[in-house]
């Protein structure tokens, strides 16, 4: 009875004196960023207008194209880096927890047993008496508890450190998750687009091997010359050779999504398909916004709350340690006679330890955890910084490229009655050949430039869902915390 109680003052007084304790150090308030107070935008861009939110999640769904989101939900069960990235996420977790635990005693047990002979020469220790060569057994079943008494915060800054970076590595896995998702649509896009070049040369090439079949037939009759035959027939094989090349750049692409998806480049494929799809309308939102939306942004604050932490830590190293300690148990010579209560011991006590000289060691501690929140604080205004450059160009783009695009339509118009009116005055003996020639490259090259142009539109409208944070929210980041249930705390 009387080391139960004993046992129960000790977890008493640990209870009261960790309660007693003050907590050394800054309390962390998030550091300010230079924010602008709107987006320059132009048509088709209203700030004011609505516009469609970015799904939370699969972000990619908002442009409506079943093989992306089959491919984006390849790439999120099977892509390496993202895989590393979870696990850096559970590692974050488990080292959280590891400091919350410390909030709690270490208990544990150490029986032991042992069968000794002592010599009969063995000192005497001043008895008159010789002393007898002497076989005993020894039974021991001791328990021990401690406990670091937190006094001035050191833990309390050590665990608000650990979920700081712990809720930094949350988001850390969303902007990784991002980044592969946005690359993956970037080159989904990108190969639609040599997609519908392809299709541009390939029907380019049928017309140009039925004009050549004209020429060659009206030279056949002496209507038109050699040259005519020529030079359609020279326009005819480059046109070939840029869809051979294309072909290239197309399985280059093809390749880069096979490795995102964590399949085999020999193995996989996609099949040829034109690119016909609109950018869809976003919510911009205000730049202020922008601070909570993007995963990025949110893990340099993160670090900031871990830098901040630090600091508390280093300046706790300038007080006193407090550990509380206790033991007790049986030990019987005889192991019939250990549950006797004679053969009960126990034993509680404290020490204080306090360094007194560290030759600057303290302070140059606390001096570095100082640097280091500071270069916390910068990365933090940098991180804002490179994000609305991002998002500013991104809607920059998206506008000139919507001009672009309308631009290059008319132009694709323009060159396409160019050659209707040059194969009818070539028929009509008004031009030689060398004009439809021309006019048949210029057509070329405006749709190949419409089709660069559409591609580009849709690559920067991933850049921009992007850029927002992909539909993240860093509210979410709240509920990431270790908070240990009782089965954690008493497990082994």
């Amino acid at each position: 009875m009387l080391e139960r109680k004993a046992f129960l003052l000790f977890l008493f007084a640990t209870g009261i004196v960790s309660l007693a304790g003050c907590t050394v150090g800054p309390k962390y308030e998030r550091a300010t960023a230079p924010t602008a107070a709107k987006w320059e935008v132009a048509p088709p861009w209203r700030q004011s207008a609505p516009k469609d939110a970015i799904p939370k999640g699969e972000w990619w769904s908002v442009f409506r194209d079943d093989e992306l989101s089959s491919l984006e939900k390849d790439a999120l069960g099977a892509n390496q880096t993202l895989q590393a990235a979870i696990g850096n996420y559970n590692q974050a977790r488990s080292a959280a927890a590891i400091q919350v635990a410390t909030n709690f005693p270490i208990f544990g047990v150490f029986p032991s047993a042992q069968r000794q002979r002592l010599s009969g020469n063995r000192p005497s220790g001043g008895s008159p008496f010789p002393l007898q060569p002497t076989t005993q057994n020894t039974f021991t079943l001791p328990f021990t508890v401690g406990y670091e008494v937190d006094l001035f915060g050191q833990r309390r800054r050590t665990i608000e450190a650990a979920e700081a970076s712990y809720q930094a590595s949350a988001a850390d896995l969303e902007n990784v998750r991002l980044v592969i998702t946005a690359d993956l649509a970037g080159d989904y896009f990108s190969l639609r687009q040599l997609d519908s070049e392809l299709g541009i040369l390939n029907r380019t090439v049928d017309t140009l091997r039925r004009g050549l079949q004209l020429v060659d037939s009206r030279h056949k009759g002496g209507v038109a010359s050699g040259l005519d035959v020529a030079q359609e027939e020279t326009l005819l094989q480059t046109t070939r050779t840029q869809a051979t090349l294309l072909l290239q750049q197309r399985k280059q692409f093809e390749d880069a999504i096979a490795v995102l998806v964590g399949k085999p480049a020999p193995d996989f494929h996609i099949p040829n398909r034109e690119l016909n799809a609109e950018p869809p309308p976003l919510d911009l939102g205000l730049p202020s916004d922008l601070l909570e939306r993007r995963p990025d942004i949110a893990r340099a604050e993160r670090q900031m709350a871990v830098a901040n932490a630090q600091i508390g830590v280093a300046k706790a190293a300038y007080y006193p340690s407090l550990n509380l300690f206790g033991t007790g148990g049986w030990q019987a010579a005889d192991i019939l006679k250990l549950a006797n209560v004679s053969s009960t011991f126990w034993a509680l006590g404290a020490n204080v330890a306090e360094s007194i000289f560290t030759g600057g060691a303290r302070r140059a501690q606390v001096e570095f955890a100082k640097s280091g929140y500071d270069v916390s604080v910068a990365n933090y205004r940098q991180s804002v910084l490179s994000a609305f450059q991002e998002v500013q160009d991104d809607v920059t783009g998206l506008t000139v490229l919507e001009q672009a695009r309308d631009t290059q339509e008319l132009a694709v118009d323009a060159a396409r009655r160019t050659l209707d009116l040059s194969l009818d005055r070539y028929r009509g003996g008004l031009v030689s050949y060398l004009d439809v020639v021309t006019a048949q490259q210029n057509l070329l090259i405006n749709q190949q430039e419409a089709a660069i142009i559409q591609g580009q539109r849709l690559v920067t409208s991933v850049l921009l869902v992007k850029a927002l944070g992909g539909g993240w929210d860093a509210s979410s980041l709240a509920a990431i915390q270790v908070k240990p249930k009782l089965k954690d705390i008493v497990a082994p």
